[in-house]
């Protein structure tokens, strides 16, 4: 996964927090469950209203009661924690350190661990070994050379799919769990006894290049006009309505307005891997939920807001929510974490939020 076009992640996150409001204001009442957490980008909803929230760059898996109670399941010990979900007494969860691993918690009748963590399957061996996007070429495929060679050597103007792994998301159905790698740029399948497989390989982004873009990052002027196609990151997999897997996916590029809203919802197939577009037009879409009518959810984190997307199209939001990294629609209302990112000298705050309203159900 490579970001191009001259924005650091340092300056997406001072955008972001200039731009996001501190306060949630939405005519949907919320209530918060829990906060002090330290960047809870991924949560998947438990047995008997407990909630799963990892609390990334520490390195926990915790546990969220009702009450706002927490108890930490895991400590990786310094690797990153996420991609959290919950199916059938047992919670998938990843981790990407030295190793890059998707690992299951089974949970006894009370909720709390049954035994230690155990490794599901080594993703980043996988990747190492198949690199399933390395036929992909990503960055300004069309572009004639003699325009391309004009770019700074750093540019990545026109490569293959390197091997990157970054395991980030993870639902289960049946005896396979599916793995959304932000780092491969794929959805991948992966058996109880570990076994991994490719279900598809996200295809890539395209961003035309207006005059605009073109002098804002400084290229030559035989740019405009021109189409570079972007890595696909996905954030997020989840199920929906007729086994469909639903992903949410960030361009591999700069995540501000610069280029503007580019962030996007598809489907994909588990049987067969095909790839179709549910919405586009996201501005940073970092998690996905589906209710049973067919309604998608999605967490705008750079927008500051969740968007709604009925099945005819129609879209509301939630808007002025901190910081969205994640949303899980249930019976009973949906499941946020906000406030996800903090800023130089600002103590981590992450919350996690309920909205309260009747959507489909499951």
């Amino acid at each position: 996964m490579k970001r191009v076009l001259s924005v650091s992640a340092a300056a997406v996150a001072a955008f972001v927090l200039a731009a996001t409001p501190a306060v949630a204001d939405s005519h949907v009442p919320s209530d918060t469950i829990a906060d002090g957490l330290i960047t809870p980008l991924s949560l998947a909803a438990g047995p008997h209203g407990t909630t799963f929230v990892s609390q990334n760059f520490v390195g926990l898996l915790t546990a969220v009661d009702e009450d706002g109670s927490t108890m930490d399941l895991y400590s990786s010990g310094g690797a990153e924690v996420g991609g959290v979900s919950y199916h059938n007494r047992t919670v998938t969860f990843t981790q990407t350190g030295e190793t890059q691993t998707v690992m299951t918690q089974r949970l006894n009748s009370k909720g709390g661990p049954a035994g230690d963590p155990k490794v599901l399957a080594d993703v980043g061996a996988y990747e190492e070994a198949e690199n399933p996007d390395g036929g992909v070429t990503y960055g300004f495929t069309d572009t004639p050379q003699e325009c391309v060679g004009q770019l700074p050597p750093d540019f990545p103007g026109r490569y293959t799919g390197i091997v990157d792994s970054h395991p980030y998301s993870t639902t289960t159905r049946g005896a396979t769990t599916y793995l959304a790698d932000a780092g491969a740029n794929a959805i991948l399948g992966i058996s109880r006894t570990g076994d991994i497989h490719t279900v598809a390989v996200l295809p890539p982004m395209p961003t035309t290049l207006t005059e605009e873009i073109v002098e804002a990052q400084g290229l030559p002027d035989c740019f405009v006009g021109e189409t570079y196609w972007f890595e696909p990151v996905p954030t997020d997999v989840e199920f929906g309505p007729g086994g469909m897997l639903y992903v949410s996916l960030l361009p591999g590029g700069p995540e501000d307005e610069s280029l503007g809203a580019r962030g996007a919802v598809v489907t994909v197939n588990p049987r067969t891997g095909a790839v179709a577009l549910v919405a586009s037009g996201f501005l940073g879409a970092t998690g996905v939920s589906v209710d049973g009518q067919g309604t998608v959810y999605v967490a705008e984190m750079f927008a500051g807001k969740i968007t709604m997307v009925e099945r005819d199209g129609a879209r509301s939001t939630l808007d002025m929510v901190p910081l969205p990294g994640d949303v899980d629609v249930t019976q009973h209302g949906l499941l946020a974490t906000v406030n996800v990112l903090s800023g130089d000298g600002v103590p981590p705050d992450g919350q996690l939020v309920k909205y309260t309203f009747t959507p489909g159900l499951q």
